[in-house]
């Protein structure tokens, strides 16, 4: 019997995943490692590799989403046996040749376990049966379940039925011209960066600002490129290397906040925020308090290279304690950064601007940095937030404090 494909899981608390494209052909040899298709979870589009070798002998799946654990293609020799159908977990199987394709239940996603919802249905005793993923989707969409024909078991509408329907009401003012409105469809991390950005502006957040003077960070970073040349050590590496420091003195800032504790990290795993033409992702740099600045400025241009490239995986974006949003190479001075829960503090960096200031008496002009550090006020105290964001300056004002 041939070796069954199935969704894995790529990281905690996937529970389903979109196929976008396969890298091998039915009928093509597969070695075991090898890259075999990509699929878009919440978080990121990655490569699986193939956990078996011999010839791709059926794609079940081609596109589309499927629950984890849900078998998608099989791999074998030549003339192997493969079923006739594909089963979802926890479902009954059924041979595809016994109904047409529009008759086939359809197998359901993570997410739709069925119930009942008010309707017009009078087979179902004027309730209409609809998986909670599948409303879902349909009040965002603003379909009615009552003009849809389900397709999952015993005629239930599942997720899929309601993204085929149409909306009750206009998506667009009739009197807008048509062909003026473009519809891009959300990606599955257009939808993740969407929520989790609701999620943070319903957390109680105060804001901290101080200005730093980058003369001695400027001098080290100009020193830095000089002694390793292959390496292009920037600004946003000492802030990372500052920020590792900074943590490890203030452990109470280099927390998650949870509904049940306050998770204290033994290391500062550090996000960069990437503006990724997939749309927004903060890649981590682990145990950035251990590294050098050329070891830092390594491991940043490489998850950054592979956020650009749309190569990250599921591990390097779980699990970081504190993030950073640089905007100062476009010229912005100073701006508050969204939290990123569930870390309880985002630091803002603008541009580094000359600036006059006052030294010994006499105005001098300096090269000034503005840090804006967002705070989750229920794991951190107003005190902690402002010490912590002291010693960030104080480190950038004297750098080799941190080295």
């Amino acid at each position: 019997m041939a070796n069954e494909v199935k969704l894995p899981r790529l990281g905690q608390g996937m529970e389903a995943g979109t196929i976008t494209k396969w890298l091998k052909s039915e009928g093509d040899t597969v070695e075991k490692g090898e890259p075999l298709f990509e699929v878009d979870t919440d978080k990121v589009t990655q490569e699986v590799e193939a956990d078996f070798a011999g010839v791709l002998l059926k794609i079940a799946l081609a596109s589309g989403e499927a629950p984890v654990g849900q078998t998608i293609a099989w791999i074998g020799e030549l003339g192997e046996e493969i079923p006739t159908s594909v089963t979802a977990p926890g479902t009954a199987t059924e041979s595809r040749s016994a109904k047409s394709p529009e008759e086939q239940p359809r197998p359901p996603r993570a997410g739709d376990t069925f119930v009942t919802v008010p309707g017009t249905d009078g087979a179902n005793g004027g309730r209409i049966k609809a998986s909670p993923l599948a409303r879902r989707i349909a009040r965002e969409k603003g379909v009615d379940l009552s003009t849809l024909r389900g397709t999952g078991p015993d005629g239930r509408i599942i997720a899929e039925d309601v993204e085929r329907g149409t909306p009750a009401r206009p998506a667009a003012p009739s009197a807008v011209p048509a062909g003026e409105i473009e519809s891009i469809p959300l990606t599955s991390i257009r939808k993740t960066i969407a929520r989790r950005l609701t999620a943070a502006w319903q957390a109680p957040v105060f804001q901290l600002t101080v200005s730093a003077d980058m003369t001695r960070t400027n001098e080290l970073v100009a020193r830095a490129r000089e002694l390793s040349p292959d390496v292009r050590i920037t600004v946003t590496d000492v802030l990372t290397k500052v920020c590792g420091v900074a943590l490890m003195r203030h452990r109470d800032v280099n927390v998650q906040y949870t509904e049940d504790a306050l998770l204290k990290f033994p290391s500062a795993d550090v996000g960069i925020a990437v503006a990724a033409p997939q749309g927004l992702v903060v890649p981590i740099v682990r145990s950035v308090e251990r590294l050098s600045l050329a070891e830092i400025a390594t491991a940043r241009g490489e998850i950054v290279g592979r956020a650009r490239d749309n190569k990250l995986t599921a591990h390097d974006l779980d699990g970081g304690t504190f993030t950073i949003s640089n905007l100062g190479m476009f010229g912005v001075e100073q701006f508050v950064a969204v939290l990123n829960p569930p870390q309880a503090a985002i630091l803002a960096v603008g541009a580094t601007v000359d600036t006059p200031v006052a030294r010994d008496g006499a105005v001098v002009v300096r090269p000034i940095l503005t840090l804006t550090l967002t705070v989750d006020h229920r794991a951190v105290d107003g005190a902690a937030g402002a010490d912590f964001l002291r010693t960030v300056k104080q480190l950038l004002e004297e750098p080799a404090l941190a080295l």
